[in-house]
């Protein structure tokens, strides 16, 4: 008995559908690393305790711990932007879906599923300064990509994105 429909060589010759063909993962940049960190707390501190000594010899002893106060503040505002780059969004996109997950922080997470066909890359430009917001927008529903992206990286991140989305819509690579 012959077969009508011949099977092919090998599986990996027969098109995935789902496979993605465009991945990013977007993460905010934070300039100062955790050594310059480190750096730049014990200088400040250097610099405030001389400072608070200075006022504890001439009898204005409450200024020394306002001082420390001072210390204090700077490490927590520190402490809450190095939580805030834990955040990502991760975009994928293959010839079926969109999925967008978006982590904050504390984890919170949130995905979004979009079908190709039906979505549209809006892109925000201003003359100053450049792309200023990339946005996905189908049946009503809006999300905001790359919000923390610098205008460079959001103008890369916008043409990647306008061409993952023209070849989904084309029926895939």
């Amino acid at each position: 008995m012959s077969e009508n429909n011949p099977k092919p060589e090998r599986e990996e010759e027969l098109p995935d559908l789902d496979r993605p063909f465009f991945s990013a993962v977007l993460t905010p940049h934070r300039s100062l690393g955790p050594t310059g960190f480190m750096i730049l707390m014990c200088v400040f501190g250097v610099v405030c305790f001389c400072a608070g000594v200075l006022f504890l010899r001439i009898g204005a002893w409450p200024v020394f711990g306002f001082f420390g106060l001072d210390i204090a503040l700077l490490w927590f505002a520190f402490r809450l932007n190095y939580r805030s780059a834990q955040t990502f969004e991760e975009v994928v996109v293959s010839r079926q879906e969109i999925a967008v997950r978006k982590v904050g922080p504390g984890k919170k997470l949130q995905e979004y599923r979009f079908n190709p066909f039906w979505v549209r890359l809006t892109v925000k430009r201003l003359e100053d300064e450049g792309v200023v917001k990339v946005s996905l927008v189908s049946r009503g529903e809006t999300v905001e990509l790359g919000n923390f992206l610098n205008p460079d990286d959001r103008t890369s991140f916008a043409g990647a994105m306008a061409n993952a989305l023209a070849i989904a819509k084309a029926g895939g690579v």
